[in-house]
């Protein structure tokens, strides 16, 4: 089965980072995810720039309006994502805790749906 782990960042505990220790966090990450690539278990993962880069689109009565920066305020900005494999939930928040970010926000890990089975289902496929 597959999760995305949605890392959030809380840019204040990010800011008291040094900028040393966060190198040091990075390439402790990108050992991981490289070990779990090669072992299959990462199947994606990229970062994400800030969110005052964001537009945000809304439709709302047939008349779309765009806004700067993501919709909601809020001291957590989502920052990047893995898309893994893992055989339960637990499995895949094991592999999320390999990962430092929680310490400077949170992580969700989310199951990801069977888009063949909504495509079937729905008379799309």
């Amino acid at each position: 089965m597959h999760y995305l782990t949605l890392i959030h960042i809380d840019s204040t505990l990010m800011a008291e980072l040094p900028d040393s220790e966060y190198d040091c966090l990075m390439r402790g990450c990108f050992e991981k995810a490289d070990a779990l690539q090669h072992d299959g278990r990462l199947l994606g993962s990229q970062q994400l720039e800030l969110p005052d880069s964001a537009r945000t689109l809304r439709v709302r009565d047939g008349v779309s309006h765009l806004t700067d920066g993501p919709f909601a305020e809020t001291r957590e900005f989502l920052a990047g994502f893995n898309l893994i494999e893992a055989d339960s939930m637990d499995a895949a928040l094991e592999i999320a805790r390999q990962f430092p970010w929680a310490r400077f926000g949170s992580i969700e890990v989310r199951p990801v749906r069977d888009m063949q089975a909504v495509r079937n289902r729905v008379g799309a496929d």
